[in-house]
């Protein structure tokens, strides 16, 4: 039996009680995942990207390892409900126009304390500024990095379209302007190099391809290590108090940590492994989200028909984006359905061996948004569900 199938029998297994559709964490595979992220992290801090997650409990418990703290969130009110939960050290990845959460955190003395939000632009910080309806509580902010590479003049750009800060003189004209504001204080700097992390360099069947993108991040990383180090030391010459350094990704955690510039990884989609992350040479890990979906026909040789399953990821529209079919393994789609909102054919002679009502595993493109499908994961050890945890969705709460 194959490491897949054995997995495949325990699933089945611990989830006999259960009706699909349903979504589960291996928990073996996602503490194994985590300590491979602290393993490269090579002592430096991950700070956990909670929209690869959106799961309070496995926040909270991936939180309690050594070599995790704090966390990436993803929208204000995100936040604002994650410090009124007990979470103590939140950063605000992206910036934010929300005026009512603006208000409730310059309020707020215990989120003002917990929360940090993201600045790449004046004009937001007049933004919140203007939204503090009275509140006197000091904002702490973070300003981003633009990671991307520019080549030839800037004529060619790879990479992430985010801040308008490339320059360390940029950045610190930021930091300057914030500075100068009542109100403000400036704590740390964001530099997600998506380009790096969030792209594979072993892409299956295309090895041309995938020399090319190794050659590309290899002079990124370079590149970005650099501009990197100065933005930092440009940043400090205005605000000698700088809490923290945020880089990295999961793909790129161990190329991150080696800058002296960061102090801290962002990570978050290595816990989840889903498809997407299937295609770096600098690291594996072990799926340990999946999500399953019940045959309910057979409409002939090698086909069976499951409930839904039409979940694309986000990005750019693509195969890639799909989920994939995993267990039982050689399942396929069909090149003229693929997988629909409602039903989905799978093709392939494993078909003939399930029977109605029989449980098909997929995983996911990217990591949290499968939690955006379903209101609970059954979280399991071994070959038994030991615990069922809501997600963002179950608790009541989709923030973007």
């Amino acid at each position: 039996m194959t490491a897949r199938a054995a997995d495949r029998a325990r699933y089945d297994r611990a989830t006999a009680h259960l009706d699909a559709p349903l979504a589960i964490v291996d928990l073996d595979a996602f503490d194994a995942n985590a300590d491979d992220l602290v393993r490269r992290a090579a002592g430096k801090p991950i700070r956990v990207a909670s929209k690869s997650v959106r799961c309070r409990a496995l926040l909270e418990r991936v939180l309690a390892k050594d070599g995790f703290a704090g966390i990436m969130s993803f929208t204000l009110a995100e936040s604002l409900w994650l410090a009124r939960s007990g979470f103590d050290d939140i950063l605000l990845a992206y910036p934010s126009a929300d005026r009512t959460g603006y208000a409730e955190l310059a309020a707020d003395p215990k989120l003002a304390a917990a929360v940090t939000v993201m600045i790449d632009d004046p004009a937001q910080l007049k933004l919140i500024d203007d939204a503090r309806d009275g509140g006197r509580e000091v904002i702490r902010v973070c300003l981003e990095l633009d990671t991307s590479l520019k080549l030839l003049g800037g004529r060619v750009r790879v990479g992430a379209r985010r801040s308008p800060l490339h320059s360390p003189g940029q950045i610190a004209d930021m930091a300057r302007a914030a500075a100068r504001l009542p109100g403000f204080k400036v704590v740390g700097i964001m530099a997600y190099e998506g380009h790096i992390a969030g792209v594979g360099d072993a892409i299956a069947g295309r090895p041309v391809r995938s020399r090319a993108v190794r050659l590309m991040q290899a002079t990124a990383r370079r590149e970005l290590a650099e501009r990197r180090a100065e933005v930092v030391r440009a940043v400090r010459a205005v605000v000698p108090d700088l809490e923290f350094v945020n880089g990295g990704g999961t793909g790129s955690v161990q190329h991150t940590a080696v800058e002296d510039a960061v102090t801290e990884i962002g990570a978050g989609s290595g816990l989840y492994v889903p498809r997407l992350f299937d295609n770096y040479t600098s690291f594996s890990g072990r799926p340990s989200a999946l999500f399953a979906q019940p045959v309910v026909r057979r409409p002939g040789v090698g086909v069976v028909t499951v409930l839904g399953g039409g979940y694309p990821a986000s990005g750019a529209a693509g195969p890639d984006r799909l989920p994939v079919p995993y267990l039982p393994e050689g399942l396929k789609y069909d090149p003229q359905e693929g997988p629909g909102e409602v039903q989905t054919p799978l093709l392939g002679s494993p078909a003939d061996d399930l029977l109605l009502g029989d449980k098909v595993w997929f995983r996911h493109a990217k990591a949290g948004e499968l939690c955006e499908r379903f209101d609970a994961l059954h979280l399991i050890e071994g070959d038994a569900v030991t615990a069922t945890v809501p997600t963002y969705r179950g608790e009541g709460h989709t923030f973007l």
